[in-house]
């Protein structure tokens, strides 16, 4: 970071500070406006810096993996550390693809193992986690909407992303699918059960053309070839006799 860009930040991390502190004393409504701008001016001191940004995706992304390997009580932190790093890591570089996938998976398995409601905000969370990463690369987290989707009762939604998932390359395969303890409400209705199918369904072997028969039959003709050979032994000349040596006998 260069020496302007340094004292252009400190000065508006000053604004936001001054920012904050008005709002406190201010009415609601435009209490709630300054509060807005701070944030905004908070979000863009922080922002760019590359270096920090990976160590906090890099952070969280170890303690979504150690989550993981935990006894369900004792993950429950874990996951919500994990979920804050993954977080700051959005705010300072909001183009970071792998937070934002990560982050909607730590809001999905802490919503799991918490047992929450549907309409939790958890798994808002994840939905947006997951609408930011798509945002950033189509169809990078599609599979995932769909799972929220099917999980909601959003069946045409959720079809709608395992097709985007499937056109884009980032569908899982169908055992993976069909396994998935999230598609569990929508495993028989009819559209899943045909999308299943269109995964598994073979593509016919192309028929040989009866042209091309006709012509290696032709070619293999047993008369043909019976004529060829009659012509060959017609033209082979006759054998001579071996002159005899006059010393024989």
């Amino acid at each position: 970071m260069s020496i302007f860009d340094s004292i252009k930040k400190n000065s508006k991390l000053k604004e936001a500070i001054k920012l904050s502190s008005d709002a406190r004393k201010a009415e609601a409504n435009t209490a709630e406006q300054m509060y807005k701008k701070a944030y905004q001016d908070y979000a863009e001191v922080v922002s760019g810096d590359l270096l920090r940004a990976e160590a906090l995706y890099n952070w969280g992304f170890a303690l979504l993996n150690q989550a993981k390997t935990k006894p369900e009580v004792e993950s429950i932190k874990i996951y919500q550390e994990a979920i804050i790093k993954f977080a700051f890591c959005m705010l300072i570089q909001p183009s970071y693809l792998g937070a934002a996938i990560d982050g909607g998976v730590a809001c999905m398995d802490l919503a799991r193992i918490k047992a929450v409601p549907l309409h939790d905000e958890l798994y808002q969370n994840a939905k947006t986690y997951f609408e930011q990463a798509n945002a950033i690369q189509a169809g990078s987290a599609s599979y995932n909407l769909a799972c929220i989707y099917a999980l909601l009762g959003e069946h045409e939604a959720s079809l709608k992303a395992l097709e985007d998932a499937k056109s884009r390359g980032s569908l899982p395969d169908a055992a993976e699918i069909l396994n998935d303890p999230d598609m569990s409400k929508v495993k028989t209705a009819a559209w899943f059960l045909e999308f299943i199918d269109s995964l598994t369904a073979k593509t016919p072997e192309p028929e040989v053309a009866e042209e091309k028969v006709a012509s290696v039959t032709e070619a293999v003709n047993p008369e043909s070839v019976a004529e060829v050979q009659a012509e060959s032994v017609d033209s082979e000349p006759e054998a001579t006799e071996k002159p005899v040596s006059d010393t024989e006998g």
